[in-house]
């Protein structure tokens, strides 16, 4: 199936909607996928306006009430971002007010902004092979190429966060230590810019640990220290899982904190 969508001056039928989604989805719900085709081929970056509602209904033969219900849904997942006056963007993570939107750690104090960027130290970032477990949380093969990531993010001179990345190597051909030492926003903001490569989404599994001897170095506690253990597979458009990152976070001065709706 072609899933190219129609430039403006293509008009897609309602048969084009149909095959987007499942033949029971409601239309709002086929437009959407229509979109989200869009914007995953790249034909509106991030951080760029799309066509207004009453373009998207011209091109897609809906109401524009139609359109606006998706847009409304993909607004809700975070994938586009209403400005009053201005038009409807799609979303970056470069955006202040998204920057934290994957990391639930906060201080006791106050929410992460008030703390001020994180400091990063790249401990490694190395290509090798996938193993079986890390191949099959990103949808890989065994022994296919990855790129691992070892750093440490400290809050205000403190060491909190011990991360391990791992990322499927042909997507992220060319990043590199130095590149990741160099970039100062956040991470995800590098993949998008400069790789083309946005999460969307993102699945954790939380439990508590005990620090191993290395681990207690780079977090600086003690054997015996308590540590929240957060494993993530984190996926682009389409659900294609694109990171698998197992973190270690230091809770004595921060908690973890999630909105439930």
């Amino acid at each position: 199936m072609n899933t190219t969508p129609a430039s403006a001056e293509t008009p897609v039928s309602l048969s084009d909607a149909l095959a987007a989604t499942p033949a029971f989805s409601p239309l709002y719900q086929q437009i959407k996928g229509l979109i989200l085709q869009g914007l995953q081929s790249g034909e509106w970056k991030p951080g760029e306006v799309i066509p207004s509602e009453m373009e998207l209904a011209a091109r897609y033969r809906v109401s524009q009430g139609t359109v606006r219900k998706a847009i409304d849904e993909l607004a809700g997942e975070h994938l586009l971002v209403r400005r009053q006056g201005k038009g409807t963007f799609v979303a970056t993570h470069s955006e202040q007010h998204v920057q934290y939107r994957f990391l639930k750690l906060q201080p006791d104090s106050g929410d992460l902004t008030s703390e001020g960027p994180a400091q990063r130290e790249i401990i490694d970032c190395k290509r090798q092979r996938a193993s079986s477990e890390v191949a099959r949380a990103l949808a890989l093969r065994t022994g296919d190429a990855v790129l691992q990531v070892r750093r440490v993010l400290s809050f205000s001179g403190q060491p909190t966060i011990l991360e391990d990345l791992w990322l499927p190597g042909g997507p992220f051909k060319g990043l590199t230590a130095d590149h990741l030492t160099k970039y100062h926003g956040p991470m995800y903001a590098l993949f998008e810019t400069e790789f083309g490569v946005r999460m969307v989404r993102a699945e954790e599994k939380i439990r508590a640990v005990l620090p191993d001897a290395a681990q207690c170095q780079w977090l600086q506690v003690t054997p015996g220290t308590p540590l929240l253990s957060v494993e993530r597979v984190a996926y682009t458009y389409n659900d294609t899982p694109m990171e698998l990152r197992r973190g270690l976070y230091r809770t004595d001065t921060h908690h973890y904190h999630n909105h439930l709706s």
